[in-house]
């Protein structure tokens, strides 16, 4: 997750010098068929190195447990949870707006770990999920619509495909041969 960041902050570098040509061609317009492939390279997009500043620790911090569990479960994770985000931006987004950040995949990560406990039945996540949520849970308000110029609805979004996330790509634990629903046992 540290080396992600400062791709991040290159893209940007190189979205000033084009005259914040990519924010305006590879963000997502809601509403828009030609803003649908902002689904896919608006996470890697920011509105000035402030905004890539703001999201890069909780990138990292929440990136970096939900990498924990394992670079194929994290790479569906995030492709799932940027999907959800940006689907949902596009079709419940403001028209009139460019929606870019790496916000969406953040909020998902946090629904990642909340969630994550719960569904694996695993004290250890659910201690970090408990530390998570008294670090960020305050900004689950962000999944409401409030402050100008901020994608609420890339947020809401983002935590609803980290909340599915969890469920789709679980640990799944193999069952017990005495189990009788386990498959291929003999139940006598």
């Amino acid at each position: 997750m540290c080396a992600f960041v400062p791709v991040l902050f290159a893209i940007e570098f190189v979205d000033r010098l084009t005259g914040e040509r990519l924010d305006q061609d590879g963000g997502i317009r809601p509403h828009h068929v030609d803003g649908l492939d902002g689904i896919v390279f608006s996470p890697f997009l920011h509105a000035g190195f402030a905004h890539v500043l703001a999201n890069s620790i909780p990138l990292i911090l929440l990136g970096t447990f939900v990498l924990a569990a394992g670079t194929r479960r994290f790479l569906l994770t995030t492709a799932f949870i940027a999907l959800v985000a940006g689907v949902g931006v596009w079709f419940i987004g403001d028209p009139a707006t460019v929606v870019v950040g790496a916000s969406g995949v953040i909020f998902g990560y946090l629904g990642v770990i909340l969630m994550r406990g719960v569904v694996e039945h695993s004290w250890w996540h659910i201690a970090v999920g408990v530390l998570i949520g008294l670090l960020y849970g305050w900004q689950l308000f962000g999944v409401l619509p409030g402050e100008e110029g901020v994608s609420w609805q890339g947020h809401l979004c983002g935590f609803i495909g980290g909340l599915v996330a969890a469920v789709l790509f679980r640990r799944r634990r193999p069952r017990r041969s005495d189990d009788p629903l386990a498959i291929g046992t003999d139940a006598a």
